[in-house]
C-alpha cells in the first residue's frame, strides 16, 4: 500500500517510522566459536570446525547500525590497486554505502566481550586461560592451531542466527608480550617489522634488515619496500584469502573483524579492503601499511575503531630506539598513526600509569581498563572515538627512487 502513495506522504511516513524506532536499542547477538584457523607451512588455509561436544559459553555484544564503504567489485578494487603499484597512478573506484549491523563501541560491554575475543585467539577452548563469553557465542572455528602451524591464526565465531560472523586474528607471540613464545613467533617478528617500522627494521648499525631497502642515511627507497610487503606469505593476503572463505561459508552474514596488536592492524587493512566493521586494540598504526599496500582510500573509514590506552608505547609508535623494550626484543614499531577513529584511554593523565609494554597485552586491558566505565560522572561508558589529527609517521625518512634499479613488475596476484 505505502508503494502507492505520492512520493512526498511516502517520504514522510518513511521518515515518521524511521524517528519513532531509531531510539530502540537492538538487541545484543549472541555468538558461538565455530571454526579454528590457521596456515600451514606451505601457506595452505587451513579450517578446523570445533567438535560437537565441545560447548563453549557464549558472548552477547551490542550492536548498532554502521554505514561502510564498499568497492562496487573487488575486481575493480584489484585493478585499481595493481595501477597504483605498477604505474603510481590512480583510477578512478566507484564505493557504494553499506548499512549493516556493528558492534556498539559506545558500549563498555562491547569493548570487553570483543576484547575477550581476541584474547581468545592467543589460545584453544579447553586452555585454562581461554575467556568464557556466555551462552550467545558458544560456537567457533578456529584457524591455524595445527601443531605445525607457524602463521597466520585465531578464530571465527558465529552468531546463534548465523546474521554475523567475528574474525578474531592472533597478534604477536613473544615472551614478553601477549601471547608468549610459540611457532609463530618468527614470522609474527618479520611481519611486525615489515609492516610498522620506517625502512625495513632498520634501527642502526647493528640491526639486520628485514629488506634490502635502507639506501643510506636516513633514506630508503620506494618501491623496495612497498615490493616487500606483498608477497604471498605475508599476513595480509592471507587475511584476505580467510575473508574470502568465511565470506563464502556464510554469504549472507555481516562479517566483523577483530585483533589485537599485529592481529589489531592485519583486522584493519582488511577491513579497509572489504568494508568490514573493525575493532583494533593496542594495535601499531597500519596507516603507513595501508599506504604501502597500494589500498585504495574509501570515502570513509570510519567503520574501523582502534581502543588503546596512552600507557602502552607500542600503539602511539613511540616503542622505538635502539635501547626500548620494542628493539632488544628485536622489533622495530615505529608508526603510530591509525585509520578510522581511536577509543583512546588516557591511563597516564588520569591514572598516573607510567609508559610501559607490560601494559601491552590485551589480558592487561581486559582487566585493569575495561573492568569499568572510564568516566561515569559525565555518564561516559568509554572514551569517545575520534580521528586522530596531525599524525605522521617516520618524519625523519626521505623516501625515493634511490637504488636506481629498474622498477619492478608487481606480481598480479594480489589476495583479494
Amino acid at each position: 500500500m505505502l508503494q502507492i502513495l505520492p512520493i512526498a506522504l511516502r517520504s514522510l511516513l518513511v521518515s515518521l517510522l524511521w524517528s519513532e524506532n531509531s531510539n530502540i536499542e537492538p538487541a545484543p547477538l549472541r555468538f558461538q566459536l565455530r571454526h579454528e584457523h590457521g596456515v600451514s607451512n606451505d601457506s595452505h588455509i587451513i579450517f578446523a570446525d570445533m567438535p560437537p561436544s565441545f560447548a563453549p559459553e557464549s558472548y552477547d555484544i551490542p550492536t548498532t547500525s554502521i554505514i561502510t564503504s564498499r568497492p562496487e567489485s573487488l575486481d575493480e578494487f584489484s585493478n585499481a590497486r595493481i595501477r597504483s603499484m605498477r604505474h603510481m597512478q590512480s583510477e578512478p573506484l566507484k564505493w557504494k554505502d553499506v548499512d549493516v549491523q556493528g558492534p556498539n563501541v559506545e558500549k563498555r560491554e562491547t569493548l570487553l566481550q570483543l576484547a575477550k575475543m581476541t584474547y581468545n585467539s592467543y589460545t584453544v577452548p579447553k586452555d585454562k586461560d581461554w575467556y568464557d563469553l556466555g551462552s550467545d557465542w558458544n560456537t567457533s572455528y578456529p584457524f591455524g592451531w595445527e601443531p605445525d602451524a607457524d602463521g597466520f591464526r585465531g578464530h571465527v565465531f558465529v552468531s546463534e542466527d548465523n546474521s554475523t560472523v567475528i574474525v578474531s586474528v592472533k597478534g604477536t607471540s613473544a615472551p614478553w608480550l601477549a601471547g608468549g613464545g610459540g611457532p609463530t613467533v618468527k614470522k609474527d617478528k618479520l611481519n611486525d617489522n615489515l609492516l610498522f617500522s620506517c625502512c625495513c627494521a632498520r634501527l642502526g648499525p647493528t640491526w639486520s634488515p628485514v629488506c634490502d631497502c635502507y639506501s643510506g642515511g636516513y633514506r630508503c627507497d620506494q618501491t623496495c619496500v612497498e615490493g616487500s610487503l606483498i608477497e604471498d606469505s605475508l599476513f595480509y593476503p592471507i587475511g584476505t584469502n580467510l575473508y574470502n572463505n568465511v565470506t563464502y561459508m556464510y554469504p549472507n552474514a555481516d562479517i566483523w573483524m577483530i585483533g589485537h596488536s599485529l592481529g589489531g592492524a592485519l583486522a584493519s587493512l582488511i577491513g579497509v579492503t572489504f568494508g568490514a566493521p573493525v575493532v583494533a586494540f593496542e594495535a601499531p598504526g597500519e596507516r603507513l601499511a595501508a599506504k604501502r599496500l597500494h589500498l585504495p582510500s574509501p570515502p570513509s573509514t570510519q567503520h574501523i575503531t582502534h581502543v588503546y590506552h596512552t600507557g602502552d608505547p607500542i600503539p602511539l609508535g613511540a616503542c622505538t630506539g635502539v635501547t626500548s623494550a620494542c628493539a632488544i626484543g628485536g622489533y622495530a614499531l615505529e608508526t603510530g598513526c591509525h585509520l578510522g577513529k581511536t577509543i583512546r584511554y588516557d591511563t597516564v593523565s588520569k591514572r598516573n600509569w607510567s609508559v610501559s609494554v607490560s601494559s601491552h597485552p590485551i589480558k592487561f586491558v581486559i582487566e585493569k581498563i575495561l573492568n569499568e566505565d572510564w568516566d561515569p560522572d559525565n555518564g561516559l561508558e568509554v572514551p569517545v572515538a575520534e580521528a586522530e589529527k596531525d599524525c605522521v609517521d617516520c618524519y625523519s625518512w626521505e623516501y625515493g627512487e634511490f637504488k636506481n634499479l629498474t622498477r619492478r613488475r608487481f606480481p598480479i596476484r594480489i589476495g583479494i
